[in-house]
């Protein structure tokens, strides 16, 4: 055949093979595909994947990452043996080279199944007994020694990023350099088969955090666990180490014989003899893969990321800020105590957005308003180290071990109540909703009382009207924040707050004739101040009854026959509130997705 023929014959090909190419999906789907490929990997990680015919069923338009699907299935880290299935071969011969072409599925499954089984090197994997976003907890037996150890693994670790494997090695070596009666101690460090693994004192017991979900602790022991949580930190400080991390989930308590009556009785007897054996608990701090060392700035992610549990960090945390030091472990230490007392963490919101805010801008409720009976002086305690300013906190966790050892022996506390003026920013932070009406209800009353008695334009009748349109808003103000500080249906308590406010406004603007006055922009602040609450529906009800009101200002104008301005700028300010309304629900949507996209994942 001539070259040009040949030539010819090849574009031809080439344009039908351009034809019947499938048609990329359109960007909607493959952002869906996407979403849904890294959702399924978080499952897998955390060991509850998603199920394929789910999807399909929501999603048929993405069967063509069925396969995709299939291949990640094969990433995930299998059970040990006694869990069903047969144990896996340690002496699997690594895959490499060509071959892994041929068979993908079946090669990528040898080379990222885990040397999990009943022998894991010289220890016997016992059974699982935790599991996170990162990493693995077994209990198992160092056969050398026949002793009982917990033996934390990398998930995927063949697929461990760089930045996991040196945060795993990093909480090993620092671990390792502790040794101390209050923090968990570390036995071994390595790898085997690839695996990353630390093997580290196996504590007989619960944690903190499953004994606090039976309600608060007695205040005595509360107070006696978190002293001896404190002089672990003060261990830890004295090696120039952060924590960054310590919440009741990091904190174990040893109790003795726990699990054998747990094995004998079932998790009723457990939890009994746990509360039994309250007095000869030792609190055990563990988890150390936040931690910063002092001596060495070490930073292992990049400035202005998030490290830690968004109810339990300190607020120089929860910005972000580079600077952090010794004293966010003793906000930490705070958290702890507010939460052993009252049985819940001091701020914690429906989205880690939510809590964040709640962290960086306000304060938490009084322990005493939530669990009567506390002692003051435990919660000038408390309080003090949940200061919002790290230079009134103790100034070490020392001073907090001696000023709880103090209130053990009945002496006077270091702890002091705040001034007047700090007492009110307190107050102004806890309940900012409240303040900004009371404060927009008090500059209303004294504008409209000077109108009264300097302008002469305001009958008495009509007067007396509006102050009794002011005192029922703040009546109202006052029961919805109540109702609100008692978590009663916020939502609820939120719209119907919004309603009245919406409702008196209009009343008293009615009253006063506000129709063509610079106080109708009181309707645009509103819509904006909606916003603060992150509810996209909060804004749009706002909305909705910012323009109804000033529509029925207008009504009321039109059948009274006074003068409501030129129409075109009724037009123009009805179009303004809807299209502010817009902008503010689409800026709070817009957190909204970024705190969903955050809310399963670990901040760090």
């Amino acid at each position: 055949m001539p070259d040009y023929a040949r030539g010819a014959a090849d574009e031809k090909s080439k344009a039908q093979m351009m034809q019947n190419e499938p048609k990329p999906d359109n960007p909607t789907t493959q952002q869906e595909a996407f979403t849904l490929l890294e959702t399924y990997t978080q499952g897998l990680q955390t060991g509850r994947p998603l199920k394929k015919e789910q999807i399909l069923a929501e999603h048929p338009e993405l069967a063509s990452a069925v396969k995709c699907l299939d291949a990640l299935a094969l990433l995930a880290t299998p059970p040990p043996a006694d869990a069903g299935g047969p144990p896996l071969d340690l002496e699997a011969p690594t895959v490499s080279g060509p071959d892994l072409a041929e068979e993908p599925l079946t090669l990528l499954a040898q080379a990222t199944a885990a040397p999990f089984g009943k022998d894991f090197g010289r220890y016997e994997l016992l059974d699982e007994i935790g599991r996170g976003g990162m990493g693995v907890v077994y209990r198992a037996r160092q056969k050398d020694l026949d002793r009982i150890v917990a033996l934390k693994m990398i998930l995927s670790s063949n697929f461990a990023s760089r930045e996991q494997v040196r945060r795993f090695h990093t909480e090993s070596r620092t671990a390792a350099r502790l040794n101390h009666p209050n923090i968990v101690q570390i036995y071994e460090a390595g790898q085997i088969h690839g695996q990353y693994f630390f093997a580290m004192e196996y504590v007989e017991g619960t944690s903190l955090s499953t004994l606090l979900h039976d309600g608060p602790l007695p205040v005595e022991t509360a107070v006696t666990f978190l002293a001896a949580i404190a002089r672990g930190v003060v261990h830890l400080h004295a090696q120039g180490i952060v924590h960054r991390d310590l919440k009741p989930a990091t904190v174990l308590l040893q109790i003795a014989e726990c699990r054998v009556q747990s094995e004998k009785r079932g998790k009723t007897a457990r939890l009994q003899s746990v509360v039994s054996d309250l007095q000869t608990a030792i609190p055990k701090i563990t988890d150390f893969g936040l931690v910063k060392l002092l001596e060495a700035e070490t930073q292992m992610t990049n400035t202005g990321a998030i490290l830690g549990t968004p109810s339990y960090m300190a607020p120089e945390q929860a910005a972000g800020r580079s600077d952090v030091s010794l004293l966010c472990d003793v906000y930490s230490l705070g958290a702890i105590l507010y939460e052993m007392l009252t049985g819940r963490p001091p701020f914690h919101g429906e989205t880690p957005l939510d809590t964040l805010v709640q962290v960086l801008e306000g304060e938490a409720t009084l322990p005493n308003q939530i669990r009567p009976g506390i002692p003051r002086e435990l919660e000038l305690i408390c309080l003090k180290c949940l200061d919002k300013l790290p230079a009134r906190r103790y100034s070490c966790a020392q001073a907090l071990v001696d000023d709880l050892e103090r209130f053990l022996r009945g002496e006077a506390v270091e702890a002091r109540p705040r001034a007047l003026t700090q007492r009110s920013l307190r107050w102004a932070r806890r309940e900012p909703a409240l303040l900004a009406h009371l404060g927009v209800l008090a500059v209303c009353f004294t504008v409209s009382h000077i109108y009264y008695l300097v302008a002469h334009q305001m009958s008495l009748a009509r007067h007396l009207a509006v102050l009794g349109v002011m005192c029922v808003w703040g009546i109202v103000s006052l029961v919805c924040q109540a109702l609100l500080r008692r978590e009663w249906h916020t939502d609820l308590v939120r719209m119907i707050w919004l309603s009245v406010d919406a409702l008196l406004m209009t009343a008293a603007f009615g009253l006063v004739k506000a129709l063509t006055s610079p106080l109708l922009v009181c309707y645009a602040l509103f819509i904006a101040a909606s916003g603060l609450w992150f509810r996209v529906r909060l804004v749009w009800l706002t909305t909705a009854l910012s323009t109804a009101g000033y529509i029925s200002l207008l009504i009321d104008a039109q059948l009274r026959g006074l003068d409501a301005g030129a129409r075109h700028h009724q037009i123009l300010f009805v179009v303004a509130l809807a299209s502010l309304g817009f902008v503010v629900a689409y800026q709070v949507q817009r957190v909204r997705v970024l705190s969903r996209y955050y809310e399963h994942r670990p901040l760090i």
